[in-house]
């Protein structure tokens, strides 16, 4: 096999570097506001091809593949980042996002993913069967069938979506000329009776993304919260006063979320007993590594980092947490104890993200369950020592942070390597690739953070809801909050009814599947987010039903549109954001609240219809 390729070039790492900077910062901003993000591989290769072919004038399939595997590290890190860290300022352990911790935690999780997967790589990637790595399997079609036309047609339409998304936001958050959600709610004897969705163009995008069967999923979780329980619960005598529409959310903020709570915990217990294989196959792939280590294989597709270079990078990233653990819990003993935890978590989790991205997707990862269970042991362990206050929530939150981190870059690292088996790439570029895509895009995260917090507020304007999560976890257990235990205990039984119901129903039949993160999700995530979630879906849905011949996820103009709508919307949600920091205020404000609302669902309906056409294109 010929070593001379043109892969990791200075082009394409400088390429890689720029649009990983920008999905890094788009996702930060979508995951604190919708509580999830979503892959950038496939846009992030279709704008290198159109790079590469329209404006550099040449092919290069291998180096616009290290492009998509720089871009995605960045968003699988931010990922992890703000499902976590942000739950130090709510639970006031920080009082902002303290630049080098927050990056040395990012950086040092993101690298523990990119080593430690390495060496499942030939377990899980080449020689289990029954993992298809779907996202990486898209993104290596596109790579593999984007001709001069298909490259510059597919890098046209994300920017249509951009631009698109971009212009909708201003609009939206900028001039306040439509509104941010539309809701009505009404009691109806001692109950209460609630609907409403978010007017967001990347909440639509993301629907179309995940698919009908998530969407179902998300929204099942929904409405087993706010119309089934939320009804039930009735008026509580200390909620009387309240209008409709904050009793509704009142109930869901302080009950019904728990149910979700609890369903998670479940489903991050069950990941791990489901993906046991998985862990045993890490064991044996880190065996593999020492035994070989002299030995250099001769096929540049199947070469890895070095031992001595994965030994180096974990030596560091030891380092680094070892010192920052301690200059925020200051003793030794209590830090030293929290990595020693934090790598063996880690560790885990990185071999249970990368065996569930294989068997269900990305999509369907579930992480805020696998951090929640490191949250909960490391706890354990701590309230066994008698450890408590802000240094037992910081250095919790920090091992659940870094463990997090990791889980995501694992389970993006695990894609990309399955597309550079595909397309023929060198396994040792693309781990270089992810290396550099995890270090430098870590270095924006925190900046954004803290420009975020400062104009829209974590947990108020963007609600955080994971970060949310592990706050009121953490607050229960080493400060003074209160967690509703009962409706934990419910969420855990309902977890379990959940996964049996899958079990004897659904799992032999193949086809649809009861899978529980994405209920969990859904009960725990406000339902107006979950709406237009679900409202994409089905635009998808009805788009494949029309099509005469089935159309690839990487060939799908839907997926690309999306890509640019959500990323648009992001970006300008951060420019916004800029100028609120600056005390710029934009707001027309012109309209009536009704006349408002009604402009509202009219343009979000108007995305969703050139959503469906730009798809029926593909």
């Amino acid at each position: 096999m010929s070593t001379n390729v043109k892969e990791l070039t200075v082009s394409a790492v400088v390429i890689g570097i720029v649009i990983g900077v920008i999905m890094t910062a788009a996702n930060v901003y979508l995951g604190l506001y919708a509580g999830m993000t979503v892959s950038a591989s496939i846009p992030a290769a279709v704008l290198a091809m159109g790079i590469y072919k329209g404006v550099l004038k040449k092919s290069s399939l291998l180096e616009s593949n290290i492009v998509q595997t720089m871009a995605s590290a960045g968003e699988s890190l931010a990922a992890g980042v703000i499902f976590t860290l942000p739950a130090l300022v709510l639970v006031g352990a920080w009082k902002n996002f303290d630049f080098w911790s927050t990056t040395l935690i990012a950086v040092a999780g993101g690298l523990l993913g990119v080593i430690f997967m390495i060496p499942l790589r030939r377990a899980l990637i080449i020689e289990d069967k029954s993992l298809t790595y779907p996202e990486g399997v898209a993104c290596a079609a596109v790579l593999k069938t984007g001709s001069d036309s298909e490259a510059k047609e597919g890098f046209i339409v994300i920017l249509k979506g951009l631009f698109l998304g971009a212009a909708f936001k201003f609009v939206s958050g900028g001039l306040a000329l439509l509104k941010g959600s539309v809701e009505i709610a009404t009691k109806f004897g001692q109950s209460v009776g609630f609907i409403g969705l978010d007017i967001s163009p990347a909440l639509l995008s993301v629907g179309y993304i995940v698919k009908l069967q998530v969407g179902i999923l998300v929204l099942a979780g929904s409405l087993i919260g706010w119309t089934l329980v939320i009804p039930f619960l009735g008026t509580p005598e200390a909620y009387v006063d309240l209008s409709a529409l904050d009793l509704a959310w009142t109930l869901w903020s302080t009950k019904i979320r728990y149910l979700g709570v609890g369903a998670m915990l479940t489903g991050g217990v069950w990941s791990i007993i489901s993906v046991r294989r998985g862990i045993v196959s890490g064991m044996q792939g880190l065996k593999a590594a020492y035994q070989n280590k002299s030995n250099t294989p001769s096929d540049r597709m199947d070469t890895d980092m070095s031992l001595m270079a994965i030994f180096t990078i974990f030596v560091l990233c030891f380092a680094i947490m070892l010192f920052l653990y301690n200059s925020l819990i200051a003793s030794f003993g209590i830090s030293l104890m929290t990595t020693l935890i934090m790598v063996l978590a880690a560790f885990i989790f990185v071999a249970v993200s990368s065996y569930v991205c294989g068997l269900v997707g990305s999509s369907n990862n579930p992480v805020s369950g696998m951090t929640i269970s490191a949250l909960l042991v490391t706890s354990v362990l701590f309230l066994i020592l008698g450890f408590k206050g802000d240094s037992a929530i910081l250095a919790t939150l920090g091992v659940a942070a870094v463990v997090c981190c990791a889980a995501c870059t694992a389970g993006d690292c695990s894609q990309d390597l399955k597309t550079g088996t595909i397309v023929g790439a060198t396994p040792r570029a693309q781990q270089i690739a992810q290396v550099i895509g995890v270090c430098i895009p870590a270095f924006v995260i925190a900046p954004v953070l803290t420009l975020l917090h400062s104009a829209y507020g974590i947990g108020v304007g963007l609600k955080a809801p994971q970060a949310t999560l592990f706050a009121s976890i953490t607050k229960a257990l080493f400060g003074n909050g209160d967690l509703p235990m009962n409706y934990v205990i419910a969420g855990i039984l309902l977890g379990i009814a959940v996964i049996i119901l899958d079990k004897v129903f659904f799992e032999k039949r193949g086809g649809f599947r009861l899978y529980l993160m994405p209920i969990a999700v859904g009960i725990y995530l406000p339902i107006t987010l979950n709406v237009p979630i679900f409202l994409g879906a089905l635009i998808r849905h009805f788009v494949e039903k029309s099509r005469k011949t089935p159309v690839d996820e990487g060939n799908d103009k839907g997926v690309l549109v999306s890509s640019g709508l959500i990323a648009g919307e992001a970006i300008m949600g951060v420019v916004i954001a800029l100028f609120l920091f600056f005390n710029i205020n934009l707001k027309m404000d012109v309209f009536s609240h009704l006349t408002g609302e009604i402009l509202s669902v009219i343009a979000l309906a108007l995305v969703g219809m050139f959503l469906m056409k730009t798809a029926k294109k593909s």
